[in-house]
């Protein structure tokens, strides 16, 4: 299971710990694998489901205290059960992976932020549970931050989920907006659609702002670690706005200068 892909989500960097380096990386290859699983290659629907049953049915089996019976899982099975990982925190990844398979609209932004409670907020919540500060406050502020990370990849990311036929930004925005599917497969940019995006950007810059605190609640590297992932996403939210939303042409990633801002910035929170 390997760790090759760009993520907004900075995994097992220098900032972490040296003991949590291997915990991360071994629930990072759980998450990238079966994400791929559901989303890469040629494979069919029925395929890619039955693939994702056959990780949770070796989820299940290192919850029994079972040998799992692929080798791929035998480090992840060493790492639940040294750190007494909850399980069903990796099954929630699995099951809004395929979710994912089989739906490609959302109605709302609550829907949207259910499949976002399943996607990325296990993540946040295993790392909590890694630093043993994984209080119900904590828990709230992780959430917000996951939460909406994963919408700034959603923002970042329409032209490509389109060549998927998926919509992340909820169809009731898209009504309220004026903007039809269609403006999506054609990559037309209008001033409606950027109110509409200005609109998504806030409301995810909002969200983050509501769990930025937790940086102040982690313990040393940790909470650097969750700074920089803040800030990061907060200048990819920039970006959008700085192109007016018009993320057909121009689809915001960091670069180097960017990684000085967002230092600075990670060191003021």
């Amino acid at each position: 299971m390997p760790v090759d892909h760009y993520e907004n989500f900075p995994v097992a960097s220098l900032l972490l710990p040296r003991r949590l380096r291997r915990p991360v990386e071994a629930i990072y290859r759980f998450a990238r694998a079966a994400d791929d699983l559901a989303d890469e290659g040629d494979a069919s629907d029925e395929v890619r489901l039955r693939g994702l049953a056959g990780y949770r049915e070796e989820l299940d089996a290192i919850e029994r205290g079972e040998p799992p019976a692929g080798q791929d899982f035998a480090e992840l099975a060493t790492i639940i059960r040294e750190w007494h990982l909850p399980v069903q925190l990796l099954r929630d990844l699995l099951d809004a992976f395929a979710q994912d398979v089989v739906k490609k609209r959302y109605a709302d932004y609550p829907e949207l932020l259910d499949y976002c409670r399943r996607s990325a907020n296990p993540v946040g919540r295993l790392l909590l549970h890694l630093v043993g500060q994984d209080n119900e406050a904590n828990l709230h502020r992780s959430d917000c931050i996951c939460s909406a990370l994963q919408l700034v990849n959603f923002w970042q990311d329409i032209a490509i989920d389109w060549q998927k036929q998926r919509i992340y930004l909820p169809l009731g925005d898209l009504e309220r907006f004026g903007i039809a599917e269609s403006d999506i497969a054609g990559g037309r940019w209008s001033e409606a659609w950027a109110a509409l995006l200005d609109f998504q950007v806030e409301r995810t810059r909002r969200l983050m702002g509501e769990g930025a605190s937790l940086v102040q609640q982690l313990p040393g590297r940790m909470g650097w670690e969750i700074r920089v992932t803040v800030q990061g996403g907060l200048r990819i939210l920039e970006k959008i706005q700085r192109v007016r939303g018009n993320v057909f042409r121009h689809r915001p990633v960091l670069g180097a200068g960017d990684w000085l801002c967002i230092g600075g910035r990670a060191l003021a929170m």
